[in-house]
């Protein structure tokens, strides 16, 4: 009786928690709910508690099953997977509301050329007259360097 109400504070407590607006909140929610389920395995697995399963203490009849051990094992990687996968989210996202817009960033490596160009509100064919305008223009860092490109001359003083 004591288990089941432990399972069932567990679960709902993580319940409670993802229901709240804030990351870390459901990341905690998630813990929750996968140890109330690795609760569940094991209570349910095991009818009776039994003794251990070496043949020298506890007769093979007596001895408690290994699979939902290895049931509740298998579960824990998999919610430690899930707890890494949602706070990395989280420290990456640093917001659960999708309404939020990041401000645009021209100094971005990942900012492309294609996308320098694009402005909303303009065709396609503007973008492409953009792009050809800038590819005819000398570069930016070219912009004071002299065109002439002879060696230069040396002078005799003789």
């Amino acid at each position: 009786m004591i288990l089941a109400l432990t399972i069932a504070v567990l679960f709902g407590g993580g319940v409670y928690l993802i229901q709240q607006r804030g990351m870390v909140r459901i990341v905690f929610g998630m813990s929750l709910i996968s140890h109330a389920a690795n609760l569940t395995i094991l209570y349910a697995g095991v009818p009776a508690w039994r003794g251990e399963p070496f043949p020298d203490r506890t007769a093979m009849t007596d001895a408690a099953d290994p699979l939902p051990q290895a049931f509740v094992l298998t579960a824990i990687v998999i919610a430690m997977a899930t707890t890494t996968i949602l706070l990395t989210l989280a420290a990456l996202g640093r917001s659960d509301d999708t309404r939020s817009v990041e401000p645009e960033d021209d100094q971005s490596p990942l900012t492309t050329s294609a996308r320098s160009l694009y402005k909303p509100g303009h065709t396609p064919v503007d973008v492409a007259r953009r792009a050809q305008k800038q590819s005819e223009s000398p570069a930016a860092g070219d912009a004071g360097v002299a065109s002439d490109t002879r060696a230069p001359q040396r002078e005799d003083h003789n």
